[in-house]
């Protein structure tokens, strides 16, 4: 219960412990405890050369001990090295529980991962109560000897102390080999393994199993990360995780394993289709994470109640001897984890994207109704609405200042609504996070990414690079439309914006002027058909600050990755349809010059239809129906496109939105309507 000094002719002073007292006297810790703490259930004699040993070696009862000389608090402490851990919140749970039982309080004191203050606050912490409870020390061990000696009684949990207190620990070796061995057994060769604290006992546990699993399978490679204990340090670690090229991570606790989901969904990477993750502990919720986390189960609240046993046990009997428990975890699997991916890029949709949908029925428009754009005061703030007759509300424009800076900041359309209320876009999907609705994504320019997510490169594949640019809203301003050829009737207004675009470092690339219009598409008295409505872009990039040379992943080496453009991310539906001029299907539509492509879509019972138009220059097809639903005419499909200093380059496209099934034929008939061989 305390220390002193003693020091050999010609030695340094070295402190003597309650330990050396005891050796001394022949004696256990638990009778000097008594001794020094003035009991008398200690034979006399017994007592007299305890004394006598402890005035020989120096030896001085801490402030703790002689604090509680006269009586008890019925108070115990609960030292944490991080009380927001949900780990160490559920063992306070568990003490507490037990305590108040026994008729005892508990106190809670935070070193906040601090292992040079450890120390001193456990100390203060036990002059305040009875006991204590020293959850994950973060101390090294002669550290740890010299607390205990100080602070007895003490439990320890999730630290051995070779009967120096009792002591719970939970068998985190062997934790580590059933994490990797669940993941060999999906095909994974190739693990990354976000570390923790680095004084962690806990930690070192972790690293043991990974060692002998690596010894069992010769073929296996498991890469080391420094990462931390919490979630913020998952997240940091989430680039160094995808530069490794691994097919699983497995981080320190479930904390960091939060972190990293969030930062590969940031970055469009798929999870467990792209990567596999796992953590360890459990915490509550784990199986509520997007996908549902596979972790390693650990009973917190049981250790918590475990420990309370121990530690009064000890209050009451000084000489209770100390014991030591093992808990051996469980392992959980859930939806992060998955097969080895067999190639670069994989997708990976819930269910939760498959929930019908119900849209009200398609309202009554007035045929003189004009769709009205409108502009708030500030944009950046506040969204620009595009709505039509008595509120109906058909677009909405977002500036993408909320967007991650690994999306590519930019401008874009969500939600694009059919007159009866269904969403034809959708936004950072499950699949690829990097998806915004409707908006201009190019993956290269001059190097620069303003499609988000990861990059492609030859002979490496998907990358996370630094290099996303930002496009920036330089003026809004409404303008009168004008009537569209083939669809005679009132012209909506047109949504008029100077866009920049500005690479990774913020210079200036090249500016964008953007024009959106709207207007009803009529309907014929009698013909049955159901009303829709036209969305007409157009946008004119200027190369003001020196040539541009547009790529994408099809010209940096990636066949039939042409994607780039004004692109159109539709929402997953129950069924997708894709027709166009060259055929039914994705595979006749992708790469095609059609001039026009549709997406008919059923969900819920209900059929809409996405006719989307080049009205000008006919360029190659991007198109996805099956991973995912979208497409975007590919400005640069099999060869770099280049603009000189001082040139530009348009991208139109018009859509069409209805509430109906159209076949080919009638998507034909329309598309040839819309279309004015470039001359708007």
């Amino acid at each position: 219960m305390g220390s002193g000094s003693v020091r050999g002719a010609g030695q340094r002073r070295v402190t003597a412990t309650i330990g050396d007292v005891a050796t001394a006297a022949g004696v256990s810790r638990a009778t000097v405890s008594r001794v020094m703490n003035g009991r008398s259930t200690v034979d006399a004699a017994i007592a007299e050369r305890v004394r006598s040993a402890a005035a020989e070696l120096s030896y001085r009862p801490s402030n703790a001990a002689r604090s509680l000389a006269l009586g008890r608090t019925q108070t115990v402490a609960l030292v944490v090295p991080d009380l927001g851990n949900p780990v160490f919140q559920q063992i306070l749970r568990g003490v507490m529980d037990g305590a108040a039982e026994d008729g005892y309080r508990v106190l809670v004191a935070d070193t906040v991962e601090d292992d040079q203050q450890e120390g001193a606050i456990a100390l203060e912490a036990r002059m305040r109560c009875d006991a204590l409870v020293l959850v994950s020390p973060r101390v090294g061990d002669a550290e740890l000897s010299a607390l205990i000696a100080d602070v007895e009684p003490v439990v320890l949990v999730n630290r051995e102390t070779n009967g120096a207190a009792p002591s719970l620990v939970v068998d985190y070796e062997d934790a580590a080999v059933q994490v990797v061995e669940h993941l060999v057994a999906l095909g994974h060769r190739r693990m990354v393994y976000l570390g923790g604290p680095v004084r962690s006992a806990s930690d070192e546990m972790r690293r043991a199993g990974l060692a002998r699993a690596r010894a069992r399978h010769t073929d296996l490679e498991i890469l080391d990360l420094p990462a931390g204990p919490d979630i913020q340090a998952g997240h940091a670690a989430a680039p160094a995780v995808l530069a490794t090229r691994a097919t699983a991570a497995v981080a320190f606790n479930d904390l960091v394993a939060f972190g990293l989901l969030a930062g590969l969904n940031e970055a469009g990477v798929a999870v467990p289709a792209d990567i596999s993750v796992a953590g360890f502990d459990d915490i509550e919720l784990s199986r509520y994470a997007t996908p549902a986390l596979t972790t390693v189960a650990v009973p917190q609240a049981e250790l918590g109640r475990h420990a309370w046993r121990e530690l009064h046990a000890v209050i009451d009997d000084d000489a209770h001897p100390a014991r030591s428990a093992r808990f051996t975890p469980s392992l959980e699997v859930r939806g992060s984890t998955g097969p080895v991916p067999q190639g670069p890029e994989r997708v990976h949709v819930t269910d939760d994207d498959l929930v019908a949908r119900q849209p009200e029925e398609v309202p009554t428009v007035p045929p003189t109704a004009t769709p009205i754009w409108s502009v708030p005061a500030d944009p950046a703030a506040d969204a620009v609405v595009l709505t039509c007759g008595d509120g109906l509300e058909l677009v909405r424009r977002d500036g993408g200042d909320r967007m991650p800076k690994v999306h590519a900041r930019r401008p874009y359309l969500h939600p694009v609504h059919t007159l009866a209320g269904v969403p034809l876009t959708d936004v950072s999907p499950v699949d690829h996070r990097h998806h915004y609705g409707v908006g201009i994504a190019v993956p290269d320019v001059n190097g620069t990414s303003h499609w988000g997510g990861r990059t492609f490169i030859e002979d490496v594949g998907p990358t996370l690079l630094k290099n996303h640019g930002r496009q920036t809203s330089a003026g809004i301003r409404v303008e009168p439309g004008v009537p569209g050829v083939g669809t005679p009737g009132p012209a909506g207004e047109a949504l008029v914006e100077d866009v920049v675009w500005s690479d990774e470092h913020g210079e200036p690339q090249l500016r964008e002027e953007r024009r959106i219009s709207a207007r009803l598409l009529p309907v014929a008295p009698g013909s049955g058909a159901a009303p829709g409505w036209v969305l007409d872009w157009r946008s004119t990039l200027h190369a003001d600050h020196g040539p541009l040379e547009i790529r994408s992943p099809a010209t940096n080496g990636r066949p039939g990755a042409g994607y780039g453009g004004l692109f159109w991310r539709l929402p997953i539906a129950e069924s997708t349809t894709v027709l166009s001029a060259a055929g039914t299907g994705e595979n006749r539509a992708h790469g095609s010059t059609s001039p026009w492509v549709a997406f008919v879509q059923q969900q819920g019972g209900r059929f809409t239809t996405l006719l989307l138009v080049q009205p000008g220059q006919v360029r190659p097809w991007f198109l996805r129906s099956a991973e995912y639903p979208g497409a975007c005419p590919a400005l640069a499909w099999d060869a770099p496109l280049l603009v000189p200093d001082g040139g530009s380059v348009r991208l139109d496209l018009v859509a069409v939105l209805l509430d109906t099934e159209l076949t080919a034929d009638a998507a034909a008939g329309l598309a040839s309507g819309l279309t004015d061989g470039g001359q708007r």
